[in-house]
């Protein structure tokens, strides 16, 4: 028997139904909000979650601004749109999840194993998609955090991004991707869950 066929194999365990039913079966999209503030311990604990997330070539596009003041959610009020307006100015903490458009200045120090940066310096299309792409991943592993932590999510994409970027980012390389409140939501309030697709409407198995 070889080395190889010695090792045992290591099998990381499942969580349990508890467990998942947090993450995923009984999580809801939230949007009344018990007036509970958000530590910035949890925040970083939040993040530091986060950031061990996969990336391609650890490229780690996404920035977060967590927005908690009332000076910052006034900031915020005027990028929204009509309906996003009172679950956001009652939510402990909106997350603005960007990325930034250089983010391969940094890939030196997070992929030294390759030249990575030229990848992205040589094609603007490439970096704008690889931002996107993997800046949408890491802020889907932030919800998957905050509910990991016993908190509850609402993600927005209903907001003027122009605006936004301009009120924000103006002297920055950041831009908004999505926009995500989180905090301890009334659960009491949240609408009953829509329909899904089946496994045979939206997969195949080749």
């Amino acid at each position: 028997m070889t080395e190889t066929q010695n090792t045992e194999l290591k099998v990381t365990s499942p969580l349990d139904e508890a467990g998942l039913s947090q993450l995923f079966t009984d999580a809801h999209t939230h949007t009344k909000w018990h007036d509970k503030p958000i530590s910035e311990a949890v925040l970083k604990q939040l993040y530091d979650l986060v950031k061990v997330g996969s990336t391609s070539a650890n490229c780690s596009p996404a920035r977060f601004v967590f927005i908690t003041s009332d000076e910052g959610r006034e900031k915020l009020k005027p990028c929204l749109s009509t309906g996003n307006v009172e679950q956001t100015m009652t939510a402990p903490c909106t997350v603005i999840v960007a990325y930034d458009e250089e983010f391969y200045e940094e890939l030196p120090t997070l992929f030294p194993y390759a030249d990575a940066k030229s990848w992205f310096t040589s094609s603007p299309e490439a970096a704008y998609e690889t931002a996107m792409r993997n800046s949408s991943m890491q802020g889907a592993y932030l919800i998957s955090a905050v509910r990991a932590l016993g908190l509850d999510a609402g993600a927005m994409s209903g907001f003027n991004p122009t605006l936004l970027n301009e009120t924000f980012f103006s002297d920055s390389t950041w831009k908004v991707n999505f926009l995500l409140n989180i905090g301890y939501g009334d659960k009491e309030k949240v609408h009953k869950r829509l329909p899904r697709l089946s496994f045979e409407q939206a997969c195949q198995i080749v």
